[in-house]
């Protein structure tokens, strides 16, 4: 058994003021669990994505999250679950004033192939990125696939 205070974890770089990685905090062999604070503008991902291999589930504690999905917005209030299959894309975004607390688990932990849209504005519309630490690992950076631009820059 192992118990951990969210206080007492450190948060790591990323689209939210503060994501704390719980899979290696608890020793998860077989899920990804991660909790998210969202302040306005911020979201869960570095882009619109969908995961080969993995389903994911979402718990809004707090808050109101938007969900990108291929069928239009889908709203999660606070209480609420939203779970996407595999290779199904989406990207939560908080898009209100209030502070979104969000919880959420991924399974299998090997989540496979990862793919990302995310606008590119030298290349033109919506393109494939991938994400990497900055030289001087102060940061994670989105960079386009097409151009090799960076079009996001997390601390």
């Amino acid at each position: 058994m192992r118990k951990v205070r969210l206080a007492d974890l450190e948060s790591r770089m990323g689209p939210a003021s503060v994501i704390l990685p719980l899979t290696d905090a608890l020793g998860l062999a077989d899920v990804a669990m991660n909790y998210y604070e969202l302040d306005e503008g911020e979201s869960t991902a570095f882009g619109y994505h969908a995961h080969e291999n993995q389903e994911e589930v979402f718990y809004v504690e707090s808050g109101t999250l938007t969900f990108r999905t291929a069928d239009g917005p889908v709203h999660a209030k606070a209480g609420e679950v939203v779970r996407f299959g595999p290779g199904e894309y989406q990207r939560a975004t908080n898009e209100h004033a209030d502070r979104a607390l969000v919880l959420a688990l991924g399974a299998p932990q090997d989540a496979g192939a990862t793919r990302s849209l995310r606008e590119c504005d030298d290349c033109g519309g919506e393109t494939s990125h991938h994400i990497e630490l900055a030289d001087d690992h102060d940061a994670v950076v989105a960079v386009c696939d097409e151009c090799g631009n960076e079009t996001g820059r997390y601390t």
